[in-house]
């Protein structure tokens, strides 16, 4: 008989089929990828809002506490000096409260013997610097002055001061004062 010189049906070869990954998988392993990518962006812009709000806060502490430390500087009257006095103390730290504490007797007798009152009002308020726990803010008062000896010599002055505070727990207190 005779040999077949070739074959008619299906031969084994060794070629090798690519294997194709499913559509399927690979849209859930992109999927993946980008909800990690997307948890891991928002997870930063979170915490960077976090951060905003809390500098925005201390900002806003340092601001307050100069523009009251500035009211209780230049509000004294000579029936309240003593109250007036330790309202200061107490709003300060540092070296300028240790000055301001070393010579506040005699400032309270420079004023009770005048009979002198002071009034001030903040004008404009603005936060110069703001590093870690210290601040700079600069302060425009409008200070009204009265002599009960002259009470026709009131007078009316602005001052610009440079406030430099520091923080204390969860306050701020002066620790620098400027005339600028």
């Amino acid at each position: 008989m005779a040999e077949h010189a070739g074959s008619t049906g299906s031969a084994l070869t060794d070629e090798v089929v690519p294997h194709r990954i499913a559509p399927t998988r690979t849209a859930i392993v992109l999927c993946a990828a980008a909800l990690v990518v997307l948890t891991a962006l928002g997870g930063w812009m979170g915490y960077r809002l976090v951060e905003d709000r809390q500098a925005a806060d201390d900002q806003s502490r340092f601001v307050e506490a100069a523009r009251q430390g500035a009211i209780n500087l230049t509000t004294i009257g000579h029936t309240t000096v003593e109250e007036d006095i330790r309202r200061i103390l107490d709003s300060s730290t540092g070296a300028f409260h240790d000055d301001f504490a070393q010579r506040s007797e005699s400032f309270a007798g420079v004023v009770r013997q005048a009979q002198s009152t002071s009034e001030g009002s903040v004008t404009s308020v603005a936060l110069e610097s703001c590093h870690g726990d210290t601040a700079q803010v600069l302060v425009v008062m409008s200070v009204k002055m009265f002599n009960a000896g002259a009470p026709e010599q009131q007078d009316t002055r602005v001052w610009r001061m440079r406030v430099g505070l520091q923080r204390s727990g969860d306050t701020a207190r002066i620790s620098d004062v400027e005339f600028v």
